[in-house]
């Protein structure tokens, strides 16, 4: 004969069931904080990581000096004259319109500078780049000195350089 269950152990096995479903609802909502923490947390390091990346670089802007400037040497060096096309490169439009502005004083010293080269210093590959390193810092100078932000003018380049 089989008898009924009693009351008693039905209980265990019930609380067996909830036991288990409480179980997989804390491993369900366990899992699921963690996961919400961890994507958190790549949040923050990609927002650290774009905190640290470099700033987009604007697209280069080139200032030409016209006309081309053209000086005398001495009549002993054997060139009579150096004739320079020159452009000057930055990415901001207002260093592009503060050059223009200031291109009377940009002009005058740079025919200085040039000016005062020899044919000997000039001839080599060297000579060229450190009268043009010259150049650029003399650009600079002038637009510290009339307000600007030299560091916003990135480079000077000799376009044409001739000598006779």
């Amino acid at each position: 004969m089989s008898q009924a269950p009693e009351a008693g152990e039905a209980k265990p096995k019930g609380k067996l069931k909830l036991l288990i479903l409480i179980g997989a609802a804390v491993v369900l909502l366990g899992g699921g904080g963690a996961a919400f923490f961890l994507m958190k947390g790549g949040d923050k390091k990609e927002a650290e990581a774009a905190a640290h990346k470099e700033p987009v670089k604007l697209p280069s802007l080139y200032i030409p000096m016209d006309p081309p400037f053209v000086v005398n040497f001495d009549a002993g060096q054997g060139a009579r004259f150096l004739q320079i096309t020159v452009q000057l490169m930055t990415r901001d439009l207002h260093m592009s319109e503060f050059v223009k502005a200031n291109e009377p004083v940009i002009r005058n010293d740079l025919l200085l500078l040039f000016g005062n080269q020899k044919v000997e210093d000039v001839s080599t590959r060297e000579g060229k780049e450190k009268l043009r390193e010259e150049a650029l810092q003399a650009v600079r100078k002038i637009i510290t000195t009339e307000g600007g932000k030299a560091e916003e003018l990135e480079a000077l380049y000799f376009t044409s350089f001739v000598m006779q």
